[in-house]
């Protein structure tokens, strides 16, 4: 059985009302962790996604991830069935 690392993403996310005007990013670029999730839902690899974006680091995409994961516990969105 693999153990899974989690990976803390305040160490790899930051907002700044400077920098993309105050959108999450990728700590050190201009990468917003919406544009990561956004190519992660449309079925990109993390490997296409590292080529196209080179300045990502696998972490980064990760900790992408595990935000958007607590955003999902912390705010109920009512969905219609």
């Amino acid at each position: 059985m693999k153990t899974l690392k989690s990976v803390d993403w305040r160490a790899y996310i930051v907002s700044d009302p400077a920098i993309c005007h105050g959108q999450a990013c990728i700590k050190g670029t201009r990468i917003p962790v919406s544009v990561i999730l956004d190519n992660l839902a449309a079925g990109l690899s993390e490997a296409e996604i590292l080529q196209s974006y080179p300045t990502l680091t696998p972490e980064a995409i990760r900790a992408a991830l595990a935000y958007a994961a607590e955003l999902a516990r912390e705010q109920l969105i009512p969905l219609k069935g």
